[in-house]
C-alpha cells in the first residue's frame, strides 16, 4: 500500500511539474510574441547598427534617437532603404500604414542609425509593426 501511495505521489508530482513548465514556457511565448524591436547603442563615429529584421504586413512604424551631434537614421524593407533623415539628426519618426496608403508593401523592415559624426554617440532604436502600433 505504501508503495502505491508512493507512485501515485511520484507521478501526481512528475504531472504537476510538466504542467508547471508547459505554462512558464507558454508565458515566456506568450511575452516573446511580441517582436517589437528596441535597443540603445553606442556608436564611434563611423559605425552603424540595425535592429533585428521584422515582417510588417499592413503598417510600421520606427522612432529614432541620439545624443551628441546625433546619427543617421535609416529604414529599411528587404534591405532597400524605404525612408531616410537628409542629414544626422537627435531624434526621427516615421510612419507607414496600408490605410493612408503610405505603407510600402509587407516585407522584413529593420531600423538603422549611422553614426556620421566626429564624436561618439548613443544611438536608441525602436521599431514596431502591424499589430504592436
Amino acid at each position: 500500500m505504501n508503495i502505491i501511495r508512493r507512485s501515485i505521489t511520484r507521478k501526481i508530482g512528475t504531472g504537476l511539474a510538466v504542467t508547471g513548465a508547459a505554462v512558464a514556457l507558454s508565458v515566456v511565448g506568450a511575452g516573446a510574441a511580441s517582436a517589437q524591436q528596441y535597443g540603445s547603442y553606442p556608436l564611434s563615429p563611423g559605425q552603424g547598427q540595425c535592429t533585428a529584421s521584422q515582417y510588417a504586413g499592413y503598417q510600421v512604424r520606427a522612432d529614432a534617437w541620439a545624443t551628441g551631434q546625433g546619427a543617421k537614421f535609416k529604414l529599411l524593407r528587404n534591405g532597400v532603404v524605404v525612408w531616410s533623415t537628409p542629414s544626422r539628426a537627435t531624434a526621427a519618426a516615421v510612419e507607414f500604414r496600408s490605410a493612408s496608403g503610405t505603407f510600402p508593401g509587407p516585407g522584413s523592415y529593420s531600423l538603422c542609425a549611422q553614426n556620421t559624426g566626429t564624436s561618439n554617440t548613443t544611438a536608441t532604436l525602436q521599431l514596431k509593426t502591424d499589430t504592436e502600433i
